[in-house]
Order: C-alpha cells, then structure tokens, then sequence
C-alpha cells in the first residue's frame, strides 16, 4: 500500500512532526475550544518523532518503521 509506505518512510515521518507542530500552534494560539486541536496535534507529532504508525497494525504491518523498512528490504 503506497500511503503506508511514505508514511513509514523517513519524508512521511517529517511530514508528521511537521503536521503535529503546526496543529499545536495553531491550538495554541487561537486558544478557547481551539486547544482540542493542539490536543489532537500531539499524535503526529509523536508517532514521527517515535518513528511509529498507528495504521500500520491496521493492515497487518509492524508498528515500528524501522522494522516495517526493514522488512521491505528483505522481500
């Protein structure tokens, strides 16, 4: 599955940290309900910063990227 490959890869990761930043600040910053999205912003941000998908054991795939990649390599 394409999308799970780039989320495992190291752009998706990047895109991830960069994606839970920008939800915290801008919760953050626009304060009131708003802090519900900084809130939400803190799972991206962690499963990059961690190197983990969530979905991957969604679709039989290992939690971790690192084994996830290495896994591609062997097949």
């Amino acid at each position: 599955m394409p999308f799970l490959r780039f989320l495992y890869s190291q752009p998706g990761r990047v895109i991830r940290v960069v994606l839970g930043l920008a939800l915290i600040l801008t919760g953050a910053s626009l304060g009131g309900w708003w802090w519900a999205l900084a809130v939400i912003g803190l799972l991206p941000l962690a499963t990059g910063i961690l190197d983990i998908c969530t979905l991957g054991p969604l679709f039989h795939r290992p939690l971790s990227g690192r084994r996830f990649r290495a896994d591609t390599v062997k097949r």
